[in-house]
């Protein structure tokens, strides 16, 4: 019994050692470390009803939350003009290789999301940029490279590579946040260094602002000003709910209305650049305009909500379904759709090559055809 005894204590005793390692060394690998299958994340539990603001005020949200925000310098080549290359221009000025000027700032902040040196940030921060360096909070600096972005949500991955601990911040949970919660923004303002600025969520689901092709932003009054792109927008514990992206502003200051990227579709994003190097999604290549009452009137629809087909795509997966403009689009793969935003988002989250069910009303009359999903092209470069 004794041997028994002692055999037990022995094994309690190495795995409180071996659990106090992994504390203390890789805390990814406890139970609220998320493993995606792509890239090690961080992940908060479910916030319950009654989950209120830490009696310490919002301090240690912030002390959590600022190791994992970093600032970005980004450099761009200045190219000569071919002038430059002739010979005697080189006489009498000299080699322009050694004087080839580079166009140094401070664009923007990101968001170490990984351990493994993976950060988020905004496309439009790192989209002219051929170098790119970080900083973190720590004092630390290193080069990173562009793992990939999509511009159609103003998002980026990039990477670096450090020695030693990358603090990478907790995910939160964005379909919780309700209007007037209390929140905080970090990132690099007009590149003062790192700052923390409170506000509460104005308003969710923002979207037709013209920011971006999927837009499905969180407004807060947390004051986002230039540089703080890319920047996170954290929860009362700490935990990130979105990427700060767009302010409106007339002359560039902040005037209390930002927008973040919900985190929930900024790790989506983030998980097929890091996976595939770039984002796919659905597309059936037909323009939509959202029916009026006088439409819906003109149409006879009587309380049917839809979408008009207003240009189909030649050779596009519409055209080959036979669907034509006039068409009242109602449903797609059994979902309703009752505006533009519900029928860009429901297509694009749909595989290319899937065929799927799309219900409309033609001539009053309702018809379903069957669609085979295609891939979306990439947009065209500004």
């Amino acid at each position: 019994m004794r041997k028994h005894w002692l055999l037990f204590a022995q094994a309690v005793t190495i795995a409180l050692a071996l659990l106090f390692i992994i504390q203390t060394l890789k805390p990814e690998l406890l139970p609220n470390a998320a493993r995606s299958g792509v890239v090690t994340l961080l992940e908060s539990m479910p916030q319950t009803a009654d989950s209120k603001v830490p009696a310490a005020g919002l301090s240690a949200a912030a002390k959590k939350a600022m190791p994992s925000v970093v600032n970005i310098f980004t450099s761009t080549i200045v190219k000569m003009p071919p002038f430059m290359e002739d010979p005697r221009f080189r006489f009498f000025f000299g080699d322009p290789d050694d004087m080839e000027p580079q166009n140094n700032s401070s664009l923007g902040s990101g968001v170490i999301v990984s351990p493994d040196g993976y950060i988020l940030t905004n496309h439009h921060v790192v989209e002219a940029a051929d170098q790119i360096e970080v900083a973190l909070a720590d004092g630390r600096k290193a080069k990173a490279h562009v793992v990939g972005s999509d511009p159609e949500t103003d998002l980026a991955v990039i990477k670096i590579e450090l020695p030693g601990k990358i603090p990478a911040i907790t995910f939160g949970h964005p379909e919780q946040a309700q209007v007037g919660d209390m929140v905080l923004a970090i990132g690099n303002p007009f590149g003062v260094g790192q700052t923390v600025t409170m506000g509460i969520v104005s308003a969710l689901k923002r979207d037709h602002l013209g920011l971006s092709t999927f837009e499905n932003f969180i407004q807060t009054d947390a004051a986002i000003n230039p540089g703080n792109s890319g920047g996170a927008l954290v929860d009362v514990n700490g935990n990130l709910i979105g990427i700060n992206s767009a302010i409106y502003s007339p002359n560039g200051g902040s005037l209390g209305i930002g927008f973040a990227i919900p985190a929930s579709i900024a790790k989506k994003t983030m998980e097929q650049i890091i996976q595939t190097g770039s984002v796919t999604r659905g597309w059936i290549g037909a323009a939509v305009q959202e029916l009026t009452p006088e439409l819906a009137e003109s149409f006879r629809l009587g309380d049917t909500k839809g979408v008009l087909i207003t240009e189909v795509m030649r050779n596009s997966p519409a055209e080959k379904a036979g669907i034509k403009p006039g068409d009242i689009l109602v449903s797609i793969d059994g979902k309703l759709i009752g505006n533009w935003s519900a029928m860009l988002d429901t297509v694009s989250n749909l595989p290319p090559g899937k065929v799927v069910p799309i219900r409309m009303v033609r001539n009053g009359a309702e018809t379903e055809v069957q669609v085979k999903i295609g891939k979306r092209p990439k947009p065209r470069a500004q």
